[in-house]
């Protein structure tokens, strides 16, 4: 349905100057995506109304669709120089930095083989692949943020990993947002290409080294051939002051292997829609998520996975911990089709509130067309007992320590699931630094 569209006429003066500072030797398809996804936008508006309006029924975007956001046509990448104390980093992985939406190479650290690379360049050097999957998978007709996102279509990573090709590097996509005088909307784009029998790791990390205020709006594309595996770790740091909407797409061949690992502890209202479509017998994916809330924050996990095809399987596992009077929304939907016999899916949500002002929206759902399938759901939220925090505390624990054993001991289960050693490292001691602001409502 079309909705009111605020501040439409700062959006489409800001991509009237972008377009006149492109490079007149762009080719003609990606200035006519632009357009289309301009015009999509123009028509949908951001989703504000308040009726029919079943995608964002928990989750407000009028701060977002109110404000003004410049759009950063310059960076100085001397600000994230930095960035390391920002964001996880090893020496073995590949490093691309991205500052406020604009690919930085003295800050990058690119493989030899196979070929990855910005996407601007992409485009220029291998424009017949990137158009053959680029806003092909992140549909922006029926999406306004993904339409914004495709309207500013200039930069971001671009992976190719060609048939029978392991990258044994994995690869880690650094999108910073930088101090800036006014607040600023960023559109950064990620496309993976993983070829037939092919495997890679993919990380994506948010990350804000100011507390100005902005927005990011993200669009991944994901595209895994005939027995492709893909690990893929999505981090969201984003400061507490900013607007974050992350779109993932993705789309699996026959008997290729998805993983995904979320995790989200930053960003004033932030949204992950991650849609993954099963069109090939053997495809399966494995999907896990960790969100951590506090203040007034608000987190909106938006998974839907689609199995669209017969022997799919699916694994859908995500974990949230509200603290203050922060919110919590988890809905999306594991559709099975009419023909997608034997598919075999689970669905868990999992919420752990601190506060008596905290506050969870949980609603898993299926929608099953074929008859003979194996699926189900669950959705939990609660405190621990009174009973379990006693009887730690009588082993001669404090509350602090007590209440922080309990709460390592949820989130433990979704980080172990990352098999990257030095990640997963990183985001247990992330956790353990974010302990001391958490401690059980029922025993303050």
């Amino acid at each position: 349905m079309a909705q009111t569209l605020t501040k439409g006429d700062k959006y489409l003066a800001d991509f009237q100057t972008f377009e006149g500072r492109l490079k007149t030797d762009e080719p003609s398809w990606v200035h006519q995506v632009r357009q289309q996804a301009l015009a999509s936008f123009s028509d949908l508006g951001f989703p504000t109304a308040r009726r029919g309006n079943e995608k964002w029924k928990y989750t407000s975007v009028v701060p977002i669709a109110n404000a003004t956001f410049e759009y950063p046509f310059d960076f100085n990448e001397t600000e994230a120089a930095d960035i390391g104390q920002f964001s996880p980093r090893d020496n073995g992985w590949a490093t691309l930095v991205f500052i406020n939406g604009h690919y930085c190479a003295p800050l990058s650290a690119l493989p030899n083989d196979p070929p990855v690379t910005n996407l601007t360049s992409a485009i220029q050097s291998d424009g017949g692949l990137v158009e053959t999957h680029l806003a092909r998978h992140a549909a922006f007709e029926d999406d306004a943020f993904v339409a914004l996102n495709t309207t500013f279509l200039k930069d971001g990573a671009f992976i190719h990993v060609p048939e029978d090709t392991s990258l044994q590097t994995p690869l880690h996509l650094v999108y910073v947002t930088t101090d800036t005088p006014q607040p600023v909307a960023s559109y950064p784009r990620t496309l993976v290409v993983a070829g037939r029998h092919s495997k890679l790791t993919v990380i994506e990390s948010y990350v804000s080294l100011s507390n100005s205020r902005h927005f990011t709006n993200a669009v991944t594309e994901i595209e895994l051939e005939e027995g492709a595996s893909v690990e893929h770790y999505r981090l969201l740091m984003d400061n507490p002051d900013s607007f974050h909407v992350g779109n993932t797409r993705v789309r699996q061949g026959q008997d290729s292997t998805f993983s995904s690992a979320s995790f989200a502890r930053g960003a004033d209202v932030a949204r992950n829609d991650l849609q993954v479509l099963l069109d090939a017998p053997g495809s399966t994916c494995s999907l896990n998520g960790l969100y951590m809330t506090s203040g007034k924050q608000h987190i909106d996990n938006y998974i839907n996975i689609d199995h669209a095809k017969p022997h799919t399987t699916s694994r859908l596992y995500y974990k949230g911990i509200l603290d203050g009077s922060s919110k919590a929304v988890f809905g999306g939907t594991v559709l099975v089709r009419k023909d997608a016999q034997k598919a075999d899916a689970q669905q868990s949500d999992k919420n752990l509130l601190l506060s008596d002002d905290a506050e969870v929206d949980s609603k898993p759902s299926l929608l099953i067309y074929a008859d003979d399938v194996k699926c189900g759901h669950g959705a939990t939220a609660g405190n621990i007992g009174e009973g379990t925090l006693l009887y730690m505390r009588s082993r001669g624990l404090d509350l602090d320590t007590a209440s922080s054993l309990l709460i390592h001991g949820f989130a433990s289960e979704i980080i172990e699931t990352v098999r990257l050693e030095p990640l997963r490292g990183y985001l247990d001691k992330l956790l353990l630094e974010s302990l001391p602001n958490f401690r059980f409502g029922g025993a303050r």
